[in-house]
């Protein structure tokens, strides 16, 4: 089963159009999204994706009860700032990763423990995929290339837990 994985928008609309429809080709069963959307008109681009987009708020997302109306608007979920979720049997962990301890402590426990499979954060714009212990850590990057000049996101596949940091095409306006 694949899982999309995304973070980091930040009000880029053209670039949240165009991740959302290489995420349509892919057809997951399942988009998660580690925040920092930002303004509530940055929701309606991600309309598309309905009901499979499940997320997190982060550092910089204002207004996050309207935030919150527009996504369930079109069926997708955003809740507070922390998930757990299990999708294809496997169990994911998703948070922004702003709070840097609380980030740390839950990888720790989950590569000790193995509660989480998957723990999915945001925050530092920078890609990561990392086997700690028995959990893997997946930053997906940005999907608004603002701090990296790197617009990406990260495709998950449950059975391997194989995973890849795409880029998100810039087309042409």
């Amino acid at each position: 089963m694949l899982v999309v994985l995304a973070s980091d928008s930040h009000d880029n609309v053209y670039m949240i159009k165009s991740f959302v429809r290489v995420a349509l080709e892919l057809k997951p069963a399942i988009v998660l999204h580690a925040g920092d959307y930002s303004a509530p008109f940055a929701a309606k681009p991600y309309a598309p994706l309905g009901s499979k987009l499940v997320g997190v708020f982060g550092n910089n997302d204002a207004e996050k009860e309207l935030l919150q109306r527009r996504f369930s608007a079109f069926g997708a979920r955003v809740t507070s700032r922390f998930l757990s979720i299990e999708v294809g049997g496997r169990r994911f962990a998703v948070l922004h990763g702003d709070e840097v301890g609380l980030l740390n402590s839950l990888i720790e426990m989950a590569s000790q423990t193995g509660f989480y499979d998957v723990i999915v954060h945001g925050h530092t714009h920078e890609p990561r995929v990392e086997k700690v212990g028995r959990c893997l850590v997946v930053n997906p990057g940005e999907i608004c290339g603002y701090l990296t000049g790197e617009s990406t996101y990260a495709v998950l596949n449950t059975e391997t837990l194989d995973v890849e940091i795409r880029r998100i095409p810039r087309e042409p306006i």
